[in-house]
């Protein structure tokens, strides 16, 4: 009996793993994509558009009008829109979606996630053939809207979305991250405002601002609270300094840089600040946004599409009324270590579209994909946040030009702060750069932030953060990101195919139910084989 439970508990261990390793690493039986020659109109199609808004019911209004007039254009596909207000949320969906072949069609997400999806042959689909298809790629003959050529999407921004020698996405909207001030309180403190903000200068003022009065207030503001330097995006911060120090992140072929002397010396600095209260973050503290409207921080780093919640006159203010404080709100760029070589990092959302059986149904995806690039579109929604639109196109088209032109006319569709963040990025699309994107490089991105959080976090615990701090964290992020393990940066076991990284919660749960199923199917089969030699014997 022994020997026949030891072979079927093997038989269905190695099923099991198959299961598992299938569920993790994607489904791997897609023939490549082929464009029709034909869209066939006589067939009905629905398609599936994962997209991400933040509560924002005007982006919702746009997305579901360019739904409404996308179907009216081509009536035999319904496109059915599920929302979500985090992109980490729609990576982790995707991914737990993958084992299952229910992924989306069409999905709005970032190139470092897309790496990622690239988890199984012919997932997600290269665009370069559909690029220059003559019927119906960009600009082509067959679109029944007006589509933009190749030509016509902003450079940088298209590049963006190549890597891995394959165009994998097309860029959706595009911002950076500004510097939203408090410019009242700076000259409060005796400072002005230079024409291009420096780290030194940003630690000079916010460490000025630490100063009480005998009642433990803060002068500068007469409250209890005072944070002057609020960062959204730490691991932005720290690829951004990075960049401008020309030190190392990583390289096109996924060689992980982070761990240098120059993080360290960063991480160093950031402690000293953190240490006296001047600097914190968003994961630490809540949305630079909330402490800048209270006048409780002076420097507030986010992203130009956060615009909208900066500033006392801001039309999505997330604060009561009267914890407003009133002062000027001044948007510049970034802090630089050199202002005569800015540098700042573009992000901001791009579409890619997923392989299924039915080619058909891949070209209903690719066009209603073409269609979120059209004018009417791009402008509208990049009238909802610090956005600008991705095609020439759209940002020389007169509406739109008329819309920058109007800068505070009103504290709605003209906020000032948020026209002006637009301008930032449309003035220095030249200053910006992306990070390589490669097997595992979510991962690296991740960990970059993770050096900060952990560094500001055991200075409030007291902790002493000093070099061999530095060494033992690095050795920390490390391992819990798994940066160190063989074919990180390679593929998978050598074949290529991406890393996962981290699995997400829902993965891991997914997996742990299908771990106790096949425990409490050998449990029965066990008991069943038992009963019956006994009732033989």
């Amino acid at each position: 009996m022994t020997k026949f439970f030891m072979r079927f508990f093997l038989a269905l261990s190695a099923a099991a793993s198959l299961f598992v390793l299938a569920g993790c690493h994607g489904s791997r039986g897609l023939a490549a994509f082929e464009i029709p020659e034909e869209f066939d109109d006589s067939r009905d199609y629905e398609i599936t558009f994962w997209a991400k808004n933040d509560t924002n019911k005007t982006q919702t209004a746009i997305y579901e009008k360019a739904i409404d007039d996308f179907e009216k254009l081509y009536p035999n596909i319904t496109v059915n829109m599920r929302l979500y207000t985090d992109y980490g949320k729609i990576y982790n969906d995707v991914i737990t979606n993958i084992a299952t072949n229910t992924t989306p069609n069409v999905c709005i997400t970032y190139p470092d996630h897309i790496a990622t999806y690239l988890s199984g042959d012919n997932l997600v689909v290269p665009l370069e053939g559909l690029f220059e298809d003559k019927k119906y790629g960009l600009g082509g003959s067959g679109i029944r809207f007006d589509s933009p050529g190749r030509e016509e999407i902003i450079p940088q921004f298209l590049e963006e979305c190549s890597f891995d020698g394959h165009y994998y996405a097309l860029p959706y909207m595009r911002s950076t991250e500004a510097c939203y001030i408090n410019k009242t309180y700076v000259e409060a403190l005796g400072f002005k405002l230079p024409e291009a903000l420096t780290w030194d200068f940003v630690w000079e003022v916010s460490e000025a601002a630490m100063e009480k009065d005998v009642e433990d207030n803060f002068l500068v503001n007469g409250q209890k609270v005072m944070i002057p330097f609020i960062y959204k995006s730490t691991d932005n911060m720290m690829i951004q300094m990075l960049r401008q120090k020309g030190a190392g992140y990583s390289t096109a072929e996924g060689e992980i840089r982070l761990f240098n002397d120059t993080t360290k010396e960063l991480l160093l600095t950031i402690a000293e600040h953190a240490k006296t209260g001047a600097f914190s973050t968003f994961k630490i503290s809540s949305y630079p946004a909330n402490f800048l409207n209270a006048g409780q921080c002076i420097f507030a780093i986010d992203s130009t599409a956060g615009a909208t919640w900066m500033g006392t006159d801001a039309p999505l203010c997330d604060i009561s009324k009267d914890k407003l404080v009133r002062f000027e709100t001044e948007v510049m760029t970034i802090p630089q270590f050199d202002p005569a070589d800015p540098k700042m990092i573009s992000q901001g959302p791009s579409v890619c579209i997923f392989n299924k059986k039915d080619s058909g149904e891949v070209l209903a995806s690719w066009l209603f994909m073409q269609y979120l690039l059209t004018n009417e579109v791009q402008t509208a929604y990049s009238e909802t946040e610090g956005y600008v639109p991705v095609t020439i196109k759209a940002q020389e088209s007169a509406e739109y030009q008329d819309y920058l032109s109007r800068c505070g006319e009103d504290n709605g569709l003209y906020y000032e702060v948020k026209i002006k963040a637009a301008n930032l990025l449309l003035d220095n699309v030249d200053h910006t750069f992306v990070t390589p994107v490669f097997s595992g490089s979510a991962s690296l991105r991740d960990s970059a932030g993770q050096l900060i959080e952990n560094t500001v976090k055991s200075v409030r615990r007291g902790q002493d953060v000093n070099g061999d701090f530095v060494e033992e964290l690095y050795g920390d992020i490390t391992a819990l990101y798994r940066l160190d393990q063989p074919g990180a940066e390679e593929g998978l076991s050598g074949t290529g195919k991406t890393d996962l990284g981290k699995l997400p919660a829902t993965s891991v749960i997914l997996l742990a139910s299908l771990a106790a199923a096949w425990v409490l199917i050998v449990l029965s089969v066990i008991v069943k084989e038992v009963k019956k030699r006994r009732n033989q014997q």
